[in-house]
């Protein structure tokens, strides 16, 4: 049954003025959106998050072009591009080489490029909220990397909200496609202003990753906990190739973020780590799904929730390997801290197997601070608030150590410790000991 939510959102699509070349693309997507039934907690992707709050939000139409005063940008060497409620800001972004261009300035040949690949990576008929993306897509950023080249600096690509009267609407699109031998770092920057938010950002990045190519991503969701976000990143992997992700989101009304990622050529990797820190009433959904299609392929997925207050995580884990993966080696792990009783997550790691030569591996944990671990800091002089600190961010400080990107790990440690309303040089401390 379609509901009031998708007519509203395809009256916005025809008020919004798109390039030509994109129409074609534009209303088939907008009947797909149209004809798909809207999920319910019937849905099984989305049995355990209702999107009730999107139905609310009251949302009336795109915001108009605005200059924040502060934007709080990673500080790091990158091409940057900066959108303002989905609107691109020449004055905040800088010059764009010949492997970055906007959908708006695309020439002939760019415009094939992004005919080939836009909405062909997302699997439409299993991500609903893809066939909304595509209805509104008027502009985006194409990151085309030639054979054996490798960007010298990140792209680095920032979404900032802002308040409003009345909630407004953004849509925001990512499409990397990399030749044979490329490499590329990407960062998906996804922030707020500090104005109470209560808009909807719908977000979708589709990576190409060809044979023997290989991506390092990081998509940063720390925005308000008034806004609404839906988003998804999916990647085709070819022969030998390698896709190295991290994330981290905060929770809001309703956040949702999935991950797709398809195992098409033989040999390709992934590595795949995520932290998600809902509080306050706040939820967060991630979803991920990983298909091994072709033989000698690898994953690897780790994330932790830390889940306080009175807020709500979801994580749902899905690796599918086909039968003609052999050789395939799987891992999944999902923890959980519950640091509140009345916080809780909802976590479920699914493997299907339907190869008999592999290793898959799978796993879940939901636990509580420890009361010893608590009792022995606190008799050594630490405080209890310290003492749940240090117990806290030493359970995801395995993750951040990891971060491949100096510029991002220095970016996120003083926020976490700001989210955690605690001394920033107690966590740099636990971090660097």
């Amino acid at each position: 049954m379609m509901s009031e939510f998708q007519e509203l959102a395809i009256a916005f699509a025809a008020e919004q003025q798109s390039p030509a070349w994109l129409a074609d693309f534009r209303r088939d997507a907008a009947q797909q959106w149209l004809n798909r039934a809207w999920p319910t907690r019937k849905t099984e992707a989305w049995q355990y998050t209702s999107l009730l709050p999107l139905q609310k939000a009251g949302v009336s139409g795109w915001s108009v072009a605005k200059q924040p005063a502060d934007i709080d940008f990673v500080e790091v060497d990158a091409t940057r591009l900066v959108f303002v409620d989905g609107i691109f800001s020449t004055e905040l972004s800088d010059e764009l080489p010949a492997e970055i261009v906007r959908f708006k300035d695309a020439n002939s040949a760019q415009q094939d490029l992004i005919n080939r690949y836009l909405g062909k990576i997302v699997d439409t008929e299993r991500h609903v909220f893809s066939s909304l993306a595509n209805a509104w897509v008027d502009d985006g950023v194409l990151v085309a990397v030639p054979k054996s080249v490798q960007l010298q600096k990140p792209v680095y690509v920032v979404h900032v909200s802002t308040s409003g009267v009345t909630p407004t609407v953004a849509n925001q699109r990512l499409l990397v496609v990399t030749e044979t031998g490329s490499a590329l770092t990407v960062i998906e920057h996804f922030i707020t202003t500090d104005e109470q938010q209560n808009g909807f950002v719908n977000s979708l990045s589709e990576i190409h990753v060809a044979d023997n190519a290989r991506v390092e991503h990081y998509r940063i969701n720390l925005e308000q906990e008034g806004l609404i976000h839906i988003g998804g990143v999916h990647i085709d992997l070819h022969r030998s190739a390698h896709f190295r992700g991290f994330t981290i989101a905060q929770g809001s009304r309703l956040k949702r973020i999935d991950y797709q990622v398809n195992h098409r050529g033989e040999g390709a990797s992934l590595d795949l780590q995520g932290i998600y820190l809902p509080r306050n009433n706040q939820v967060v959904d991630y979803h991920t799904n990983v298909q091994h299609m072709v033989p000698h392929c690898t994953s690897s997925e780790v994330f932790r929730g830390i889940i306080a207050d009175s807020s709500r995580a979801v994580f749902n884990g899905r690796i599918y390997i086909h039968p003609h993966a052999q050789k395939t080696l799987a891992e999944l792990s999902n923890k959980n801290l519950l640091t509140s009783a009345k916080a809780e997550i909802d976590t479920k790691p699914e493997l299907e197997i339907y190869a008999d030569d592999v290793r898959c591996a799978h796993g879940a944990t939901v636990s509580q601070l420890n009361a010893t671990a608590l009792y022995y800091l606190q008799s050594r002089g630490v405080s209890r608030q310290e003492a749940e600190v240090m117990l806290s961010f030493g359970f995801i400080n395995e993750l951040l150590e990891q971060i491949q990107s100096s510029s991002v790990q220095d970016y996120l440690l003083p926020r976490i410790a700001r989210l955690f309303g605690r001394d920033n040089e107690l966590l740099q401390q636990i971090h660097h000991d």
